[in-house]
């Protein structure tokens, strides 16, 4: 896969995974499956580990659940964050995950790493803050910053006390799942058709329903549980472990799940797994898999978190289920760079309780390499790669004409081709390409570029109909509009205002947004800020793309190739995108790129971490390095500030006394660490 390809797919993840996102977490009314949704979110992991220059904004590896939209219900901001979980779909993932903890802690490959193991609810996150014993408020996860207050009607759920028991911490967050039992949620579907009222989907939609009530009373008709599966703010840690904290929640009164054991390897856990995947159809609620944590909390506050999880904990989900199918149709979709991709139109399926009718074919390749054709029968699979997927074809080939991909765009009718080395095949048509414009000016206000709010897709389509939307720039001119916008459908003074003001508020963007915004092949959104950082302004960066000479400045920069320099030198070689570019650049004024660091005796500065490491791994030292605004690099040079050296420090350490830079032990480090607290 080429980098363009990874940007493309990236994008169209981000935004699936965005929308299945408000669909799950805010209106309760998700499309997909878990499942589903685990596998979009795995491939955009897979896509940004293999190219981590690509990660975007708003990439689903740094996010959790979703902002709370618009509510009755009041917003309380979480004293500690609410994270989600990693996801691991096969076992060697899970020895992969306790390999991971072995290094990260430098422990020796045959040190002992107990886990807990236990049930994953499908349910709805909900936080218990309990000062001196007694329940003073309930909340949602929401984005895992903010979430929603349901401290009304979590008093309704018999689960939950209102006083805990015994002798507990003066301040203790309880966190689990309200859920639905499953005998409970098939008695309320069938009141609620009874009665016409709405039926649920799943228990899991029943239970996000009932407790995302303004009115607590309905909340109280409704059959709601809780089960405990972690804590977040407390005042004094009632234990040394996860197991002691959880038996200490469960004397507290506090349900905790009976399947909960503590395994002492890799061996363990696996068969535990398997024990519960066996026992999962006669449980009373829905599971979709099994959560692993380390058991030593001294070990947990070490290995700390990524974007949006922690590093101690894993969820290892169960199998992804198939069916067959007929590929009805095979459609050609136009993507912002031109791209053609093949989506197929199934006969509606059911795949494990989720009706599945279309389908990503990927590209040409994988259609031949499937020998696919419209009325073959297929397997889809719900897990895997990009879902739904089509996994296989059984259908008897014998004197049947092979699919042809068009050659012309089905837009604009331009040629398309795949350059040399590439498997998509693309339209010529650039700008003239009625699909590439649009697709462009969508992702130009999408949340990771200028995140112009009000401004969506179908106002983009309605918009550029008119031909009052042509290129960036025209966007920054719709205020000379404003009384053609109030005579569309749908638009009142009010909505127009907004989006005028909208608009104007971002006439002064981030540089590196804006850059993203424009859809250069390969620049993503971390590569725009990596570019930014180095060039400061947007017009030296157009410079060094086009000097010769300093293509050497754009490829020493750390993430940048020579794809990328090559993409933003034919880019701005262009005279069409040239003259978009300074059109944009009359209408906004984007400032420096200014990188914020914290407040440490490092930060800004370049360290560089050799030799061996005793109290740490080199991947928490370099965790500690970004943290206090400094930058990790892997080698020493001219622009190397700090060298920490351990044990065995060889050519780096003889390196930095040549070139007379600073270097301190692993001791010296741990106290810059200790000092920034």
């Amino acid at each position: 896969m080429t980098g363009a390809e990874a940007a493309n797919e990236l994008m169209r993840l981000a935004r699936a995974i965005a929308r299945h996102n408000r669909l799950y977490h805010a209106q309760d009314e998700p499309e997909v499956s878990d499942a589903e949704y685990d596998a979009l979110v795995r491939r955009n992991a897979e896509l940004e580990a293999a190219f981590p220059q690509l990660v975007r904004a708003d990439s689903p590896s740094q996010l959790v659940g979703h902002e709370v939209a618009a509510s009755p219900l009041a917003k309380v901001t979480h004293a500690v964050r609410m994270m989600s979980l990693d996801n691991a779909f096969a076992d060697d993932e899970v020895e992969e995950f306790v390999a991971r903890v072995r290094r990260y802690l430098n422990l020796p490959e045959d040190a002992p790493v107990a886990m807990t193991a236990e049930d994953k609810i499908d349910g709805l996150s909900c936080s218990l803050r309990y000062e001196a014993g007694k329940l003073v408020r309930a909340a949602t996860r929401g984005d895992g910053q903010v979430g929603e207050d349901v401290t009304p009607n979590v008093a309704h759920i018999s689960d939950i006390p209102q006083m805990l028991r015994g002798e507990v911490p003066d301040l203790f967050e309880i966190r689990g799942e309200v859920y639905m039992a499953k005998q409970d949620f098939t008695a309320l579907n069938a009141a609620q058709q009874e009665r016409g009222d709405k039926v649920f989907a799943n228990p899991r939609n029943a239970a996000a329903g009932s407790l995302r009530q303004k009115d607590a009373s309905v909340t109280a008709s409704r059959p709601l549980r809780f089960l405990a599966h972690g804590w977040g703010a407390v005042s004094e840690v009632p234990g040394e472990t996860q197991t002691e904290v959880m038996r200490q929640i469960a004397r507290s009164g506090v349900p905790v799940s009976h399947l909960l054991v503590r395994c002492g390897s890799v061996v363990d856990m696996i068969s535990r797994f398997k024990q519960i995947e066996h026992a999962r159809a006669d449980l009373p609620y829905d599971i979709d898999g099994v959560v692993y944590k380390v058991d030593r909390l001294d070990w947990q506050s070490r290995l700390g978190f990524v974007a949006k999880a922690p590093r101690w904990a894993l969820a290892h989900k169960f199998p992804a289920e198939q069916a067959q199918t007929t590929l009805e149709s095979i459609d050609i979709q136009v993507g912002r760079t031109g791209k053609l991709t093949p989506v197929g139109r199934l006969k509606p399926v059911t795949v494990g309780g989720v009706v599945v009718s279309n389908v990503t074919l990927h590209n040409r390749d994988e259609i031949e390499r499937l020998q696919l054709r419209e009325g073959d029968r297929v397997v889809v699979q719900r897990a895997g790669d990009v879902i739904p997927q089509v996994v296989a074809n059984i259908t008897y080939h014998q004197e049947r004409d092979p699919y042809h991909f068009p050659d012309h765009c089905p837009e604009c009718g331009s040629e398309a081709v795949a350059e040399e080395g590439e498997v998509d095949v693309r339209c010529t048509g650039g700008l003239i390409c009625p699909a590439q414009r649009t697709e462009r000016l969508k992702h130009f206000v999408s949340r990771a570029a200028l995140d112009i709010e009000g401004l969506g897709e179908k106002t983009i389509d309605e918009f550029f109909a008119l031909g009052w939307l042509e290129s960036p720039a025209d966007i920054f001119r719709l205020k000379a509009r404003r009384s053609e916008i109030l005579e569309r459908e749908g638009w009142k003074d009010k909505s127009v205002d907004n989006l005028l003001a909208a608009i104007e508020a971002k006439r002064t963007p981030d540089a590196a947004r804006l850059l993203f915004g424009l859809g250069i092949r390969h620049v993503g959104a971390v590569t725009a800020r990596d570019l930014l950082k180095r060039f400061v302004t947007l017009d030296k960066l157009r410079d060094a793309a086009l000097d010769p000479a300093a293509q050497d400045d754009l490829t020493a920069i750390d993430g940048i190739g020579p794809a990328v320099a090559e993409a933003l030198h034919d880019f701005f070689h262009e005279p069409h995108n040239v003259a978009v570019w300074d059109d944009l650049l009359s209408e906004v004024s984007p400032p420096d790129y200014v990188v914020e660091t914290r407040d440490s005796a490092v930060a800004g500065k370049t360290v560089v971490f050799t030799g061996k490491l005793v109290t740490m791994s080199r991947d928490e030292a370099k965790s500690q390095a970004e943290r206090l605004g400094a930058k990790a690099a892997g080698s020493v040079s001219a622009k190397t500030d700090l060298v920490v050296a351990g044990p065995g420090a060889g050519s780096k350490l003889k390196q930095a006394a040549a070139l007379g830079i600073e270097v301190i032990d692993e001791a010296g480090w741990a106290e810059i660490v200790k000092a920034t607290g």
